[in-house]
């Protein structure tokens, strides 16, 4: 069956892999799955053919046969699930490791993600109010104390937790919307992952295609 997956006919950040269509491309790229995108307007993000794949209005969604799914974190889970290549196997020996590999998507996203948005969201979206001189450094706070704490747990390694997983992949999808900030620099160890990451093959297609939509 084929894969389809939708994203933005044009995307906010010009093509630069911020969009979260790029987790789901790098993931199926990652495994080898190939897919199809239909790309998708702004305009028609909110229309009803739409929110019947998505309920709020958004991207990407995931279709497969009968199948159709909508949240970044619930793709990749599905899409590392169901193919080889970013989790450990179902095998004797590698449950708690695949168990581990799954929290670190949760952290990703639920724990790391939301300070970054949040610093985002004060820097562009609310640059201009009066409050955000004096919200700014508190926001920035939040965010540092979450990379001190990954930092800390990255050290001198490679990836998260033994091998390159989904956990790393959500990860530093995640950390890269701090690119602009400049926030990252502060933690080389947290840098260099990041640069790990965008290094694999697979991200590289991914974020290609994704400029390619969005150069055309």
């Amino acid at each position: 069956m084929t894969i389809t997956i939708t994203a933005f006919e044009r995307s906010p950040d010009g093509g630069q892999g911020l969009a979260r269509d790029t987790r789901v491309r790098w993931a199926l790229e990652e495994v080898g799955q190939p897919y199809e995108v239909r790309l998708v307007s702004f305009r028609a993000m909110k229309e009803p053919a739409h929110l019947a794949l998505h309920p709020f209005g958004q991207i990407p969604t995931y279709e497969e046969g009968d199948l159709a799914l909508f949240e970044t974190g619930s793709i990749v889970f599905h899409i590392a699930e169901r193919h080889a290549g970013l989790l450990p196997p179902h095998s004797d020996g590698d449950a708690d490791a695949r168990a581990r590999a799954i929290t670190w998507m949760f952290a990703a996203l639920n724990t790391v993600e939301p300070p970054i948005l949040e610093l985002a969201t004060a820097r562009i979206h609310e640059g201009d109010r009066p409050w955000t001189k004096e919200r700014l450094p508190l926001v920035e706070g939040r965010v540092r104390d979450r990379l001190k704490q990954l930092s800390a747990r990255l050290g001198g390694a490679d990836w998260l937790d033994g091998g390159f997983s989904a956990g790393d992949l959500m990860m530093v999808s995640v950390l890269l919307r701090l690119r602009s900030s400049g926030v990252l620099d502060d933690y080389p160890n947290l840098a260099a992952y990041v640069a790990r990451g965008e290094a694999r093959p697979a991200y590289k297609r991914a974020f290609a295609a994704q400029l390619a939509v969005n150069t055309r």
